[in-house]
């Protein structure tokens, strides 16, 4: 039985740790240690994998040291969302990070029925994920630098910019090279990994998906194990909109949640537009949908969760997707 729960505060620097008896919430130990993976190796070693659970808050890169080590040497650890910790503490006076390791234990305790052991990605898909996220940046740098160029462009008829001009279409040039290298050695990565190709494979065949959204897709799922329903993931990308009512006075507008995935919801969003033009059923849809009076936007916000519903069905089964007449 797992009666010891570790709650660690992750910094950059350092972990700060406390260990909390799970019958009556009570400190057994607490202290501080660096944030690197020999530390954390040896400190693992004081601790029986039986009896022990380990909770942290989500923080990215400083973290993943952690997370490798308690994953190699099977400890069941609980990632927590930041920002549902938080609203879940009420109000609180002072902040320490000795604090926060007493509360994130405390909330592993308090939640143990709602929270799912995490489970450590395979390197592929971890290194996809790097390089997706590097590619996001990328392309976002691209649009700014573009943007900055056509802006030049116009100044350059009445102030002699030229030299911008230059600098900034080489800043262009050079990241649209590191946009192609990072697709190329996404390529490679699906192609040595059977079970990535061939889900893979199946994903991209379906209209508007391309591999850009077949790759984040699979990044995000990880390989589409770790939703086990396509409406969650809609409502993760941001397409599954919810109504925001209070009793007879307040009537708002039906909206998505403002903590969806932006970047995902945008690339299914150009998808959905791609499928309206090349896809006969989802065309037909658009079309019948827009003669009743329903929002362009609205109309392809559905599409693109048509797009996910098709995406799950085929990774989901042996069957390839097969292109249906309207």
């Amino acid at each position: 039985m797992k009666n010891l729960v570790t709650g660690i505060d992750i910094s950059k620097d350092t972990l700060d740790y406390c260990g909390l008896d799970k019958e009556n919430v009570q400190v057994k130990f607490k202290g501080v240690l660096d944030n690197n993976s020999r530390a954390i190796s040896n400190w693992l070693e004081e601790f029986d994998k039986n009896t022990t659970v380990f909770a942290l808050e989500h923080t990215g890169h400083y973290g993943s040291a952690l997370i490798s080590c308690l994953s190699k040497k099977g400890f069941v650890l609980y990632l927590i969302t930041p920002l549902d910790l938080k609203k879940s503490l009420g109000i609180q006076r002072g902040k320490s990070d000795a604090k926060d390791a007493y509360r994130i234990a405390e909330y592993a305790i308090v939640k143990s029925h709602k929270l799912t052991p995490y489970r450590l990605p395979s390197k592929n898909l971890r290194t996809l994920k790097a390089l997706i996220t590097a590619r996001e940046r990328y392309v976002k740098m691209s649009v700014q630098v573009q943007n900055s160029l056509k802006a030049n462009e116009i100044l350059n008829r009445t102030l002699d910019v030229k030299m911008l001009i230059k600098e900034e279409r080489k800043h262009y040039g050079f990241l649209q090279k590191s946009i192609k290298k990072i697709d190329s050695e996404m390529q490679k990565i699906i192609e040595a990994d059977h079970e990535l190709k061939r889900i893979y494979k199946k994903v991209t065949r379906i209209i508007g998906v391309g591999p850009v959204i077949a790759t984040k897709c699979i990044v995000e799922t990880d390989n589409f194990t770790k939703f086990d329903n396509p409406r969650k993931f809609s409502c993760h990308c941001g397409l599954a909109p919810f109504p925001h009512q209070s009793g007879s006075s307040i009537r708002g507008k039906t909206r998505t949640h403002f903590m969806r995935d932006k970047t995902l919801k945008a690339i299914l969003t150009k998808g959905a537009i791609s499928a309206v033009q090349h896809d006969p059923q989802l065309k037909a849809y658009y079309n019948r949908k827009t003669k009743e009076g329903k929002h362009h936007m609205s109309v392809i916000n559905a599409v693109a969760n048509k797009l996910v519903l098709r995406i799950f069905a085929v990774a989901k089964r042996e069957e390839p997707f097969v292109k249906l007449a309207a």
